[in-house]
C-alpha cells in the first residue's frame, strides 16, 4: 500500500521513522512518500520536502516565511492528489497538518490518520471541530488524552502506548557501558536546559547559579542539545568545571542522582530513568505570563509527568515561581529524604499509566487493518 506521511520537526521524524518501519514489517509492499527528515529517508521512500524547510516557530518567523510556508502547503496538497496514496498519516505539527487534513477530507476520499494527537487540551481546544470533521482516526501517545477526547468531546481515539517509554526501556535493557566517563565517584546533577538557543539562554544561567553550593559534593553535567555549538554553551559555563555531553542524554540520565529540567519530553524521560527533578522554565514578563497561564491554559500543569499522574509529582517552577532561590530550595529537597522518596513513588505511578505497549507497532497494525477492511 501507499502511505503519505507529514512531519514538521525532528521529534516527528523520529516517531514517523519508527512507524514506517513497523508498517514495513506488516506490509511487504509498503511505499512511502513524505514531508520528513533523515531518519525517515533511512527507512526508505521519497522525501518531497525536508522538515528543515517547514520548521518555523513563533509569530515573527512564521510571518517572515509565510510565502515559503504557503508554497510548501500548496505543493503538499497537489502532491497528495497526484500520488493518490491509500492513506495520509499526519504526525503532530498541527498548524500545518490540520490544514492538510481539511483539504484532503474535502477534496478526496483518502482516509486521514493522525499519529501523536495535537495537544488541544492545553490550548486551542476549538480545534476539536476540525479534528472531528477532517480526521478519520486519532492515535494518542498520552493516556490522559482518552478522557479528554472521548469523555469531554465524544470523539473516539486509540491510546497506542508511549514511544518515549519504549525508547527508555530499550536503552536500559541493552545498556552495558556509558559512552562518557565520569570524572570522579561523586554523584551527578544533570542539567537539561532545552533544545533551542533562547531556552538555553533563559534557563541555563539560573540552573548553574542554583547548583553552585552543591559543586563541592556533586559533579554537574550538562546535556548538549543537537544543533547547538559548544561555543554557545561556553559563554555560560566558562570556568565552572561543568562537563557538556552531546547525543548522550540517556547515558547521562542513567548515571544522574538528580536533575534540573526544562519542560517538554525531557521531563518524562527523566522520570522514566527514575531521576528526581525540578522542572524549571523561565519566561519573559514572568508575572504577566504567570497570570495568563492560570487563565488561558486549560491545564493545571506544564510537565508531562504531572499531566500523566494528574497530580504534582514534580515541582514546576515556571514564570513567576522561577528563581535561583526556588530552584536551589527544591533541588535540596530531592537530593535525599522524604521528598525524594515521594517523587520516586510518583514515577512508578506514571510508568504504570503509560503501560508497556509499542506505540509504532500498535499504530501500524491498526492502520494496516483499517486499510485492509476498506479495500
Amino acid at each position: 500500500m501507499k502511505y503519505y506521511l507529514i512531519v514538521g520537526e525532528a521529534s516527528g521524524d523520529l516517531h514517523a521513522s519508527h512507524l514506517m518501519q513497523s508498517l514495513k514489517n506488516l506490509d511487504a509492499d509498503a511505499q512511502f512518500r513524505f514531508f520528513g527528515g533523515d531518519l525517515m529517508m533511512a527507512v526508505g521512500g521519497t522525501c518531497v520536502r525536508h522538515y528543515r524547510d517547514l520548521a518555523y516557530m513563533g509569530f515573527i518567523p512564521v510571518l517572515l516565511h509565510l510565502p515559503t510556508i504557503l508554497s510548501n502547503m500548496k505543493m503538499c496538497k497537489n502532491d497528495i492528489v497526484s500520488w493518490q496514496p491509500d492513506c495520509v498519516i499526519l504526525v503532530d505539527y498541527p498548524g500545518f497538518n490540520l490544514k492538510i487534513a481539511k483539504y484532503v477530507k474535502s477534496k478526496t476520499n483518502i482516509p486521514v490518520y493522525y499519529y501523536i494527537s495535537p495537544k488541544i487540551w492545553a490550548w486551542k481546544e476549538y480545534r476539536i471541530k476540525n479534528i472531528k470533521r477532517d480526521v478519520d482516526e486519532l492515535f494518542s501517545i498520552l493516556p490522559f488524552e482518552v478522557d479528554f477526547f472521548e469523555g469531554k468531546h465524544h470523539y473516539p481515539i486509540h491510546y497506542v502506548g508511549n514511544p518515549t517509554a519504549a525508547e527508555v526501556r530499550g536503552f536500559l535493557s541493552g545498556h552495558n557501558s556509558s559512552r562518557f566517563t565520569l570524572h570522579s565517584s561523586q554523584k551527578v546533577i544533570a542539567l537539561l536546559a532545552g533544545s533551542r538557543q533562547q531556552e538555553i539562554k533563559d534557563n541555563l544561567p539560573a540552573m548553574l547559579e542554583a547548583v553552585k553550593p552543591f559543586e563541592a559534593d556533586y559533579q554537574t553535567i550538562l546535556a548538549g542539545a543537537p544543533g547547538i555549538e559548544g561555543e554557545y554553551y561556553q559563554q555560560f559555563i566558562e570556568g565552572r568545571g561543568v562537563q557538556v555531553v552531546y547525543n548522550q542524554t540517556y547515558d547521562l540520565l542513567s548515571k544522574a542522582h538528580a536533575a534540573l529540567v526544562t519542560s517538554g519530553t525531557a521531563t518524562l524521560e527523566t522520570a522514566l530513568f527514575r531521576v528526581p527533578q525540578v522542572v524549571c522554565y523561565e519566561t519573559p514578563l514572568p508575572t504577566i505570563i504567570g497570570w495568563l497561564r492560570k487563565r488561558v491554559l486549560n491545564v493545571k500543569y506544564i510537565s508531562l509527568v504531572n499531566l500523566i499522574a494528574d497530580r504534582e509529582v514534580v515541582k514546576e517552577l515556571v514564570a513567576d515561581s522561577f528563581s535561583v532561590k526556588n530552584i536551589r530550595q527544591e533541588l535540596t529537597k530531592i537530593l535525599d529524604g522524604p521528598a525524594r522518596t515521594a517523587m520516586l513513588e510518583g514515577y512508578e505511578e506514571v510508568s504504570r499509566r503509560l503501560g508497556d505497549q509499542s506505540a509504532p507497532d500498535n499504530t501500524a497494525r491498526l492502520i494496516f487493518n483499517l486499510l485492509l477492511k476498506s479495500h
